[in-house]
């Protein structure tokens, strides 16, 4: 069972926190627990998060303590299950302007580029949750031979569909916004359109692969 903590964040929330590293055990219990906690008495949101899901509640009518007694019960109970949502292909052209950092990877890994290229389009991946911005995945499964930190100088802006890596886990860049990942590619899939239901191209729980759409020489 993976052993977890619950604290409160002022008078209006309540989280339930596993320590890291993140897991797909871990975070199947992450979205059992908000979809069962939905549908409580007194909770106004759940925000499933990375190894954590917060409940914010009417402080007015809920009994906190009850409520986190019932958080605990739930996490206890929630069984570690294989992701069942959608398999999603997405197509990255790698390297290039449209993947700047992919040498820096190959450096830090001492790989070469096309073996970084071939080992990340090669993965099966998990989306873990949905943050940092509209739409943004934080996408587990990736070899371990591509764990890469992230740069130590955000850059600015980077472009929409970039994909990165972020230490332990490769996401894509549904806007063009701030980042410190490195990007070793980019992606035409359109990840977050508010005119859309959902406005999310990705949910928690989806499968991801991705698929070699051009190499940069």
């Amino acid at each position: 069972m993976t052993a977890s903590r619950i604290f409160t964040l002022g008078d209006r929330a309540i989280v339930c926190e596993s320590d890291p590293p993140a897991t797909l055990d871990c975070q199947s219990r992450v979205w059992q627990v908000a979809r069962i906690a939905q549908a409580w008495p007194h909770v106004i949101d759940v925000v499933p998060g990375m190894n954590n899901v917060t409940l914010v509640f009417d402080p007015l009518t809920a009994d906190a303590d009850a409520l986190a007694a019932r958080l605990r019960a739930a996490w206890d109970k929630a069984e570690p299950s294989a992701a069942a949502g959608r398999l999603v292909e997405i197509p990255v052209r790698y390297g290039g302007e449209f993947g700047p950092d992919l040498d820096a990877v190959a450096q830090h890994t001492g790989l070469s580029a096309h073996e970084v290229v071939e080992r990340h389009a090669g993965g099966d991946y998990i989306v873990f949750f949905l943050g940092f911005q509209p739409g943004f995945c934080y996408i587990g499964g990736l070899d371990a031979s591509l764990y890469t930190p992230r740069r130590a100088a955000p850059r600015l802006e980077v472009p929409a569909g970039s994909v990165g890596i972020g230490g332990e886990q490769t996401g894509i860049y549904p806007a063009a916004a701030p980042g410190g990942w490195q990007l070793i590619g980019r992606t035409d899939t359109v990840l977050f359109d508010p005119l859309k239901q959902p406005p999310t191209a990705l949910q928690p729980g989806d499968r991801v692969r991705f698929s070699i759409a051009g190499v940069a020489q």
